[in-house]
C-alpha cells in the first residue's frame, strides 16, 4: 500500500514544477514547506494544492496527506523527487511535501488549470 494514488504524467510534472517556481517567486504567495506544515495547512483547510514527492522514505510519512486532502476537498499531486520539489518551491533543501497557500497576484488562471487537469487525470 502507498500514499501515491494516481499517476502524474511527465508533461503534467513539469508544468506543476514550472507553476511553483512561479508563485514561489513571488512576494505575495505563501508556501509552506515539510511535512509538520502542510498537515497544519490542510487540517486548516487553508491549502489551494498539495504536491508531494514520490521518493519519499519511509512512505508511512505522507500516508495520511492524502486521505487529509480527500475528506476536506483540497486537490494534491506528485513530482518524482524530494529535490525537485525543493528546487521547483526555491528552498535550497529537498522537501517531501509542499502546499500553496497563496498564489500570489497574476497566478490564479495557471493554478486552475493544473488543479482542472488533475481533475481529470483522478476520473
Amino acid at each position: 500500500m502507498s500514499y501515491i494514488k494516481f499517476k502524474v504524467p511527465d508533461a503534467l510534472k513539469e508544468d506543476i514544477k514550472n507553476e511553483l517556481n512561479t508563485i514561489a517567486g513571488k512576494r505575495d504567495s505563501k508556501i509552506r514547506k515539510g511535512m509538520n506544515e502542510v498537515t497544519k495547512s490542510i487540517e486548516r483547510s487553508l491549502a489551494k494544492l498539495v504536491i508531494m514527492a514520490e521518493d519519499v522514505s519511509p512512505p508511512e510519512i505522507l500516508f495520511h496527506v492524502p486521505l487529509l486532502c480527500e475528506e476536506k476537498s483540497i486537490p494534491y499531486c506528485y513530482v518524482t523527487t524530494k529535490k525537485e520539489l525543493g528546487n521547483a518551491a526555491r528552498i535550497n533543501v529537498a522537501s517531501s511535501a509542499i502546499a500553496i497557500e497563496t498564489i500570489g497576484t497574476g497566478n490564479e488562471k495557471a493554478l486552475e488549470d493544473i488543479i482542472k487537469k488533475l481533475e481529470a487525470l483522478k476520473k
